[in-house]
């Protein structure tokens, strides 16, 4: 099934901004992406530097989705969604970089919706999301959406 941002948003009940042609088919990837001030990366890709622990508590993503991360100054949401049952999702997560948000696992594309943004696919498989940093000079900084 083709997903557009249209057909997503009303699925989740998640708006987006009036900027975003709507019709859009929205393309699930299955390697590293990135959204505003956080990137998804597929878990074997990090797996020397992130770790989940021994009992890593799963959720199951709801059908209203997980907020991963919200903007800088209480700014718009990325919100993880999926359909029941396919997706379960840890925060319980060793990074040695301290920039992982959380980790999930998903058995069907699953969607990250950002108002601002739109939305993006991950194909199945397990992930890890992390915060986004940048580099001035010689020092590091989060990315702020």
């Amino acid at each position: 099934m083709t997903m557009t941002l249209d057909s997503l948003s009303l699925r989740t009940g998640l708006s987006v901004l009036d900027h975003l042609d709507r019709s859009v088919r929205i393309p699930v990837v299955d390697g590293l992406q990135a959204q505003g001030d956080l990137i998804v990366i597929p878990l074997p890709v990090v797996a020397e530097d992130v770790r989940l622990w021994d009992e890593p508590r799963w959720q199951d993503v709801p059908p209203e989705g997980v907020e991963l991360l919200r903007g800088a100054a209480g700014g718009h949401p990325h919100t993880l969604v999926a359909e029941p049952g396919s997706c379960r999702w840890s925060t319980r997560v060793r990074d040695a970089h301290g920039l992982a948000i959380g980790v999930f696992a998903a058995s069907a594309p699953v969607y990250l919706l950002h108002p601002e943004h739109g939305g993006s696919g991950c194909a199945p498989g397990t992930y890890v999301v992390r915060r986004q940093r940048e580099r001035d000079g010689l020092r590091a900084r989060l990315v702020a959406d």
